[in-house]
């Protein structure tokens, strides 16, 4: 029997669905992609979705739970992702007879041109034998096709409430890139956190007006710290 290539659909705007045979699939089918489902709120609801901001995106991108918005933030923190799609299409194929229907959580490009399919599953799930063979499916479709595949799970606790502080500050539009530059110029050895602040200072005028500067500096990654250690004015910033 000749094996038949799985398909995937693509919503588009205004609700076209394009249908698309996997080893045809390009990133480029997907610049008019919209999610394929539509993220809803309503009081009560068991599911906690949402819409987050991604400074990778410029715009906003939808979640379906605390561990996909945690997922997310780390993608968006990771300056090697530059574009960002949630619930990416429905992937339909035959799996030794039976018959599976998937949606991924996201579907990532890197600067390097890797394109990454991501599931995002709690740890205490990936076992369950449903759980666990629809994504085995989905990891040898995605692979034979060449894109990478990845199912993430709870992140760190600590790297991730560093990583939702600095979003604070992702918002490029807020800072003046003058203002960016000149902190990081002046920032050219190991400092400690409290004295970068008092060290950008004088360029931001206030010193709060500084902290913030900084703390954008550490989101884009133009300044590093150990991450794995919660921030305070003592953690060691160095230029990368």
């Amino acid at each position: 029997m000749i094996a038949v290539a799985s398909t995937i659909r693509i919503r588009m705007m205004q609700d076209h669905v394009d249908v698309v045979s996997l080893p045809d699939a390009r990133l480029g089918v997907f610049a008019a992609a919209v999610p394929w489902r539509e993220f809803r709120w309503y009081r009560k609801q068991r599911h906690f979705s949402g819409s987050y901001w991604s400074a990778t995106m410029q715009a906003p991108v939808g979640y379906e739970s605390r561990l996909e918005y945690a997922n997310l933030l780390l993608c968006d923190f990771d300056p090697r992702v530059d574009w960002i799609l949630s619930q990416p299409f429905l992937m339909e194929g035959d799996d030794h007879g039976t018959t599976r229907r998937h949606i991924p959580d996201y579907l990532i490009s890197h600067t390097d041109r890797l394109v990454c399919v991501v599931d995002v599953k709690p740890a205490a799930k990936l076992q369950v034998p449903a759980v666990r063979d629809s994504l085995d499916w989905t990891r040898r479709e995605v692979e034979a096709h060449g894109w990478e595949y990845r199912v993430c799970s709870e992140p760190d606790p600590v790297l991730l409430a560093n990583v939702q502080f600095l979003a604070g500050y992702r918002r490029s539009f807020q800072f003046d890139p003058g203002q960016v530059d000149a902190a990081a110029t002046v920032l050219g050895a190991a400092v400690t956190f409290g004295e970068a602040v008092r060290a950008v200072t004088p360029i931001a005028g206030e010193q709060r007006f500084a902290r913030s500067l900084v703390l954008h500096l550490l989101w884009t990654q133009r300044l590093r710290t150990d991450l794995s250690h919660l921030l305070s004015t003592t953690s060691v910033l160095e230029l990368t």
